[in-house]
């Protein structure tokens, strides 16, 4: 039977190629080897930090008021024109699960302004 490369390593020779597309939170991730003892490498995504949030974002933030059936798609769909950048609301905001940016209508949540990322400032 013949061996296939990871996906990963397929991608190694095509400049400025990732595993995640653009619209991922991942996509600017980086992608790390660990060797195993027998020589196996493993690709792994390293960790992605997030600047410390800042309660005095205003600039780089608005503040949405979360209605009766909303869900983080829908935000992301309403705020970036695509509903799989949710997470972009969800990194602007103190959560670790999507679920609880709109578990309770008239919370308060921020949202990032389109371009800006939230207490990183400006460019």
């Amino acid at each position: 039977m013949a061996s296939t490369e990871p996906y990963e390593s397929a991608l190694d020779g095509i400049p400025g190629a990732h595993p995640y597309p653009r619209s991922s939170r991942y996509h600017d991730a980086e992608i790390a080897v660990h060797m195993q003892d027998d020589g196996t490498e493993v690709r792994y995504v390293r960790r992605r930090l997030l600047p410390p949030l800042e309660h005095d974002a205003s600039e780089d933030t608005f503040t949405h008021v979360v209605s009766s059936g909303e869900r983080a798609d829908h935000l992301g769909q309403r705020y970036f024109g695509d509903p799989e950048q949710w997470w972009r609301i969800a990194d602007a905001n103190p959560v670790l699960d999507p679920a609880e940016l709109t578990a309770e209508p008239g919370q308060h949540i921020a949202v990032p302004v389109p371009g800006v990322f939230p207490g990183a400032g400006h460019a």
